[in-house]
């Protein structure tokens, strides 16, 4: 090859090119624990047609109209009730797990984080990595269970950042890892180690996966499928003969008919028919959140204590802990062959 080939001229610009970047996306939430901060979120949240699939013609007028002038000032009084000094559990637990995956896999990559919903965006994220020098990226959508509601929609958002770009990365996306061996050990391990660090021993253990429309499964969407392969796959794993397992679905949300048992029915159901002592675990969140700090571990508890039960435990996602940091790194490191060396 020629010299003129071997350099650039002096006069170029620098670029910066040949680096690998992961970025880890999770759902969402709004910047602050206020109406207005939570009005926001909402509107960009359940505008997503993917999300609520009804026409927009139909629904843009209830959402406006009716849910984003009652919902954010219930929601905005949940989320104060789990706030912390680092702001949003689930941005400030994105963010660490981003912090210690960086630390995991070095120099050699650069880690990024974003929200679906809220910030930082992803748009923003894939543009800072690029402008790093990172022309291949790993999408890492941090969803075991793969839903066209949040799996899909982290994929049409970074397309949609992509087709603004005149010089595109490369990208791949993380698979959804439900059935995973790596998921299911460390979930085994994690929840195990919580268990046994109780002071009562759980009659039940409740595992209790976000919620869909049941019309989702119709149409094919695959994730309840997977939430019942996880569990059972975990009950499986964890090996505890003496305690009863049951899979449950949270968050119900409008009149729609969502995919059963309804976690908040099972609780009382459980009370009721003489259940005492409950253990609940949300395997299908990588992060904890409003969803399992605040629906689980605070209503949840009062609603089975008010039914009559007396112990009850809400157990932690696997979060930025060891078991779920080695499974990351795991997964990432794989999705990753070709691009860095991986031991």
């Amino acid at each position: 090859m020629s010299e003129q080939f071997q350099s650039l001229p002096p006069d170029h610009p620098p670029v910066k090119t040949g680096g690998v970047g992961v970025l880890l996306v999770n759902l969402g939430t709004p910047d602050a624990p206020d109406a207005r901060s939570v009005k926001r979120y909402l509107a960009e949240f359940l505008s997503d047609p993917r999300v609520v699939e009804i026409p927009a013609l139909v629904w843009q007028p209830i959402l406006r109209g009716i849910v984003l002038t009652t919902r954010p000032k219930k929601s905005a009084h949940a989320y104060r009730q789990v706030w912390t000094e680092k702001g949003s559990p689930l941005a400030a637990i994105t963010a660490e797990q981003a912090e210690r995956l960086q630390a995991r896999l070095g120099d050699g990559v650069q880690v990024g984080w974003a929200m679906r919903y809220g910030q930082p965006a992803i748009a923003d994220e894939l543009a800072r990595l690029k402008q790093v020098g990172c022309d291949r990226i790993l999408l890492a959508p941090l969803y075991p269970q793969y839903c066209a509601a949040t799996t899909a929609t982290v994929v049409d958002k970074a397309a949609d950042s992509l087709r603004t770009m005149r010089w595109q990365p490369a990208m791949r996306t993380l698979p959804a890892y439900h059935d995973d061996p790596l998921y299911i050990d460390a979930l085994a391990a994690d929840l195990g180690a919580q268990l046994d660090a109780l002071d009562f021993a759980p009659d039940l253990l409740l595992l209790s996966f976000h919620g869909m429309p049941a019309r989702t499964l119709e149409l094919g969407d695959p994730y309840h499928c997977q939430c019942q392969k996880t569990a059972r796959l975990l009950e499986a794993a964890m090996n505890r003969p003496n305690m009863r397992f049951a899979t449950t679905f949270q968050s119900r949300f409008g009149k729609a008919k969502w995919l059963e048992p309804a976690t908040d029915a099972v609780l009382e159901e459980e009370a009721r028919s003489g259940a005492k002592r409950i253990a609940i675990a949300a395997p299908g969140f990588s992060a904890d959140c409003l969803e399992t700090l605040e629906e689980l571990a605070i209503r949840g508890r009062e609603q089975f204590l008010a039914a009559g039960g007396e112990r009850f435990a809400a157990l932690a996602c696997l979060n930025a802990g060891d078991a779920g940091m080695a499974m990351l790194d795991a997964l990432v490191r794989r999705e990753l062959s070709g691009w860095i060396n991986c031991p």
